[in-house]
């Protein structure tokens, strides 16, 4: 085997495996701090969510912790109405909720969370750095390769510090796609990480020639990302084809380790297919869950400092043959496959390519065997979009507004219902009320998360409708009894000029006011 070529033993060489670690506490360290000053900056009528990006989610994946600690152990949302069976998913969320007891659960998950994104930070930063060894000879590349897959982006700053945030319709993915380069899922997305991570053990297990092993792996990866598998299934089947047309040598091994990934992988993904069309929710939330890839160009603005050498590390890759620069070759060239495949979730689906495009890079970068400071000018282009949005999320922990931070009066209201409410009732309020109630409360909501409430479209006009007083009695009373209501909220992010105030409310009595927040229930 050739010197370049760096075996497991090589990477068990402690000074790396140290560098990594500390690389990746320096991660947890930075990342960290705009969370710690959000808490810091809470009170005062505030109470900090406990994420600076994606609230809507975040709390929804309180929510689930939440679930966890109240006794469950399958998926089953509470942002809908609608009855479910329940589905093996989001099984690490509910799983860390069973760490939590009463009091204050909601701190405590808040707090279990983000200490699972600090380990989910080093387990990736380890696991990015051995991928990307794997690939690149000198070690000073595979530190600025890893240096890159944590905090580098592409080039869609520029348009955004030009003004035009929306280019071609669509913000840059720098500032919205944790999948398309690493930052954003540093910065608060844990499971992600650890998805990533068993992403990349499992394609290096496969390179070992350990099929069954890659399948645990990637088995593993799946229940942090279910997305594993198919990009994984897309990498592995690309290596495969190259392997053929380059008529490599190790074709016919690693099709058999191939073989034995399927194997271990196949019962969860017959579980995963049949749930999605067997379950009448599943096949609901499927339909509405759509995350569509932006317009080509913004691919190419997100790696284009990347691609010159990119397309050098391919050819070098096909030169020479090289079994495991050919299956980084194979997940380059499916990127377009991966982003636009007739898929709902598409955007997802180039989960873990920046760390494949950086290992062609600075494999190509490496053929003089030293690193050339002169040659890297322009990955100083790939910082600004981290920076900026660093700079955010700061600005957003020091200043406490919606969404970031909630109201305190809606939270003391929701302790009301913690105290009263039966286990699985169903709570009315605005989406946004609805959003965060499941994060402190075990009940279910009529509306709260676009993709998890199912006909959020339809709802959610009919709940502004309710609320504004367009609805007749006869209709707000079959709306109330179709959602199976049993509470309805009535605070400041609910009520409307003229609107609907629990007057008159044939059977809702008021059960709780406080601070301009009111819950009435439905009388037995």
């Amino acid at each position: 085997m050739k010197d370049h070529k760096h075996t497991s033993e090589h990477l068990k060489l402690g000074g790396a495996r140290r560098w990594a670690l500390a690389f990746g506490l320096f991660t947890a360290l930075l990342t960290s701090l705009p969370y710690l000053a959000a808490f810091a900056n809470g009170g005062d009528g505030w109470v900090f969510s406990g994420f600076l990006f994606a609230v809507d989610d975040g709390n929804s994946y309180i929510a689930k912790m939440l679930s966890g600690t109240s006794g469950a152990w399958l998926f089953r949302t509470p942002y809908t109405a609608m009855q479910q069976e329940g589905i093996l998913a989001y099984a690490p969320y509910i799983i860390l909720g069973k760490l939590a007891a009463p009091p204050e659960l909601h701190l405590q998950l808040v707090v279990i969370y983000h200490l699972f994104r600090v380990f989910a930070i080093l387990v990736c930063v380890v696991a990015t750095y051995e991928f990307i060894a794997r690939i690149v000879p000198v070690e000073g590349y595979r530190r600025i390769g890893t240096l890159l897959a944590v905090f580098g982006g592409g080039l869609g700053w520029v348009p955004v510090v030009l003004g035009d945030g929306s280019w071609l319709g669509s913000l840059p993915l720098d500032f919205f796609s944790p999948e398309t380069f690493g930052f954003l899922a540093f910065l608060g997305v844990p499971h992600l990480l650890m998805g990533r991570a068993f992403l990349f053990w499992g394609l290096l297990a496969h390179l070992d020639g350990k099929g069954w092993s890659a399948g645990l792996l990637l088995l593993a990866g799946s229940f942090f990302n279910p997305l594993v598998i198919p990009v994984a299934g897309v990498v592995l089947g690309a290596h495969l084809a190259l392997s053929v047309i380059l008529r490599l040598k190790s074709a016919g091994p690693d099709f058999a380790s191939a073989i034995r990934t399927g194997m271990v992988l196949s019962p969860m993904v017959v579980y995963v297919v049949w749930k999605t069309i067997s379950d009448p929710f599943l096949r609901a939330w499927s339909a509405q869950n759509t995350i569509f890839s932006p317009h080509p160009l913004h691919y190419l603005l997100a790696y284009g400092v990347l691609l010159f050498w990119v397309i050098l590390g391919i050819r070098k890759a096909f030169q020479q043959k090289d079994r495991e620069q050919v299956l980084v070759a194979g997940w380059a060239i499916m990127l377009p496959v991966l982003a636009y495949a007739p898929y709902q979730l598409q955007r997802r689906l180039p989960e873990g390519v920046f760390v494949a495009l950086l290992s062609l890079a600075f494999s190509w970068l490496s053929i003089r065997g030293e690193v050339a400071l002169r040659r890297l000018g322009p990955l100083l282009l790939m910082f600004p979009s981290s920076v900026l949005l660093l700079a955010g999320v700061w600005s957003l922990a020091n200043q406490p507004d919606r969404p970031v931070f909630f109201l305190e009066n809606y939270v003391e209201a929701f302790s009301h219902l913690v105290e009263t409410a039966p286990p699985d009732a169903v709570v009315l309020s605005s989406k946004d009320t609805g959003n965060a109630l499941p994060a402190y409360v075990p009940l279910r909501v009529v509306i709260g998360h676009g993709p998890e409430t199912v006909g959020f479209a339809e709802l959610e006009s009919q709940v502004e409708a309710f609320y504004n007083g367009a609805m007749g009695k006869i209709e707000r009373d079959r709306f109330l009894a179709d959602q199976g209501v049993d509470y309805i909220v009535l605070g400041p992010l609910e009520d409307r000029p003229g609107g609907w105030q629990g007057e008159n409310a044939q059977g809702w009595v008021m059960v709780y006011e406080r601070a301009g927040v009111r819950i009435f229930s439905l009388s037995p």
